[in-house]
């Protein structure tokens, strides 16, 4: 599709919004409509699913048969086969007369099934033959019915783990996906944090009859690098919070930050502290591989200087971990635990067979006239570098995959596991062009 016709589409169903993951998704909507496909809408909470259903069936050769939209989740159980698919007069206590359920009533047209991950597996079933065969019996009822439905379907859950659990139908699964539409979370679409921001503000200032909420560049910049859990959804709820409790109209970001709940914001790689129980969480993978290679690197730097000191003859002071370890060997010195200090007695016993102590004296001295290591490295243990920030670290992997592929940025995101949106912005911030 063309750009404007893309613009068309969001202006009519009111989506915010110029990312190409958006973008991308209302794409395939408007591209698969005029199929009879199964749609399965994908995405978390609060993204914005709900709109896709409808582009597909306004698009749809369906448009003017009946729209009908059911959240699985919040019916029961015990009468979501009634709901979805009518009942008998008589079939439970209760059904005083025949109903209708939703596939009949929706024949003709197009019936959205949002969170059908909620379905029990007898229902699931039940849909299945609807989607393979077009066919259902109502509750309590012999008589097979047709109806000629096109079923979208949406969910939030994570169907591959739901799957591996038995609490999804695999056959099912396969149905409903024929066609998959993936809604991007809000962080990945930074661009449009404050379109729709600015989109929400005015529309509660118009519903409350008051001049609209502004933002600080500050405050652009925290709204940005927010997480978001709760998406769209989420920042909508914030933004008319805001509008009706502050009196001013610009938004620093330190008012800003009093409504936002104290969740991690999104770095590369960030490091989450816990304050109370100096515990570190991570989100994901990478960020753990970060934590250990700067733990590493803090471990080397303390070990640098402990073999300097120790090298020229100073008393060390130990933590009570070192002495879980000791070295086979070192420099005429022992451990001495009831002082937590590192000794150098004449009596040390050196290992002979180790070709790191044959330069070695047995008097505990070290041997200046045989040099024990290269006066190159005695000015590195010297000069202890500081450990470098996350930041520096991240700066500079970017920049050797860059140059490991040559400047070719689509293969640089491939290999560090973020997408080229994300590798841009960082080439930008590190000054990487």
């Amino acid at each position: 599709m063309q750009i404007s016709e893309i613009q068309a589409v969001k202006q009519r169903f009111g989506i915010i919004g110029n990312s190409e993951l958006l973008n991308r998704a209302i794409d395939i909507a408007v591209q698969v409509a005029p199929t009879d496909l199964s749609v399965l809408i994908t995405g978390e909470s609060g993204v914005g699913k709900e709109n896709f259903p409808q582009i597909i069936h306004y698009y749809s050769q369906r448009k003017h048969g009946p729209y009908i939209a059911v959240n699985c989740g919040a019916i029961p159980e015990g009468t979501i086969d009634s709901e979805l698919f009518g009942h008998e007069k008589g079939s439970f206590t209760g059904a005083m007369a025949e109903r209708k359920g939703y596939f009949e009533v929706a024949d003709g047209g197009t019936i959205f099934l949002d969170e059908v991950g909620e379905l029990p597996l007898s229902t699931q079933v039940r849909l299945l033959r609807v989607l393979e065969a077009g066919e259902f019996m109502k509750v309590g009822s012999s008589k097979i019915q047709k109806t000629d439905v096109r079923v979208v379907a949406a969910t939030n859950f994570n169907i591959p783990e739901a799957l591996r659990e038995g609490r999804f139908r695999e056959d099912l699964y396969y149905r409903l996906n024929s066609v998959p539409i993936y809604i991007p979370p809000l962080r990945d679409r930074k661009e449009d944090i404050v379109l729709l921001f600015r989109k929400f503000a005015a529309d509660f200032a118009e519903k409350y009859h008051m001049p609209p909420i502004r933002l600080t560049e500050d405050a652009k910049e925290l709204l940005t690098n927010y997480y978001w859990r709760g998406n769209v959804r989420q920042l909508k709820n914030i933004t008319e919070q805001i509008s009706v409790i502050e009196h001013e109209r610009e938004i620093n970001a330190e008012i800003l930050k009093a409504y936002l709940p104290k969740e991690e914001f999104e770095r590369l790689p960030a490091l989450l502290a816990s304050h109370h129980h100096n515990q570190k969480t991570f989100a994901n993978e990478r960020e753990i591989l970060y934590q250990i290679l700067f733990d590493m690197k803090q471990d080397m730097i303390e070990l640098k200087k402990l073999v300097f000191n120790l090298m020229n003859g100073q008393k060390v002071e130990m933590q009570p971990e070192y002495f879980n370890v000791v070295p086979p060997y070192a420099p005429s010195s022992v451990v001495a635990q009831s002082d937590n200090l590192i000794t150098s007695p004449a009596d040390f016993n050196l290992q002979k067979e180790d070709a790191l102590t044959k330069n070695l004296p047995r008097n505990g001295k070290i041997n200046t006239s045989v040099p024990y290591q290269e006066a190159q490295e005695y000015e590195e243990l010297e000069s202890i570098q500081q450990p470098l920030s996350l930041e520096d670290m991240e700066r500079q992997m970017i920049k050797r995959t860059l140059e490991k592929h040559r400047g070719k940025r689509k293969a640089a995101a491939e290999e560090l596991k973020i997408s080229e949106r994300t590798l841009y912005r960082k080439i930008k911030q590190y000054g990487l062009e």
